[in-house]
């Protein structure tokens, strides 16, 4: 089974990917998927979820963004931003109350940026220890920028 950090705490997933296993209770579809066979999936009984990668544009979600329960957001490595932005918009601009995966190739040194722009969940390449990615989260304990997460700006802290 496969394992997770969610919430700042190793799981095993309970979701499985379409091409895993195509009648799960909880599956994961990508976009361009989830968007051909649209009406199949939102009428379906399975818990949903849908797969982006750093080129969709969230936008095409909004309609259907009640209905959607874990957006994906793939990860090429360490050079690529989009999925900051795409999570950003997903919590501020569309309100999504559901879990923003972080997929693909992630690393420990983004999981205290991915937090803040609403990331709650990372899926790791194979062979990472948890252990030591768990230890990101208390990389920092302040932070200049506002946020998704919990954590509380500088500027609004009272000294």
């Amino acid at each position: 089974m496969r394992k997770l950090i969610k919430q700042r705490s190793v799981i095993n997933d309970t979701w499985k990917y379409v091409d895993e296993e195509p009648a799960a209770l909880a599956v994961i579809v990508p976009l361009a998927q989830f968007l051909a066979e649209r009406d199949r999936w939102v009428g379906s009984t399975a818990i949903l979820g849908v797969r982006l990668t750093p080129a969709d544009d969230v936008d095409v979600l909004k309609n259907d963004i009640a209905r959607i329960s874990l957006i994906a957001l793939e990860f090429g490595g360490m050079g690529e931003g989009r999925g900051y932005s795409q999570a950003q918009l997903l919590r501020r601009r569309y309100g999504f109350k559901g879990e923003i995966r972080a997929v693909g190739k992630i690393q420990r040194d983004q999981l205290f940026y991915m937090a803040r722009c609403g990331f709650d969940a990372f899926e790791f390449p194979e062979g990472t220890d948890f252990d030591v990615a768990l230890t990101a989260f208390g990389d920092y304990t302040v932070a200049y920028q506002s946020s998704t997460d919990r954590g509380l700006d500088l500027e609004k802290r009272v000294v």
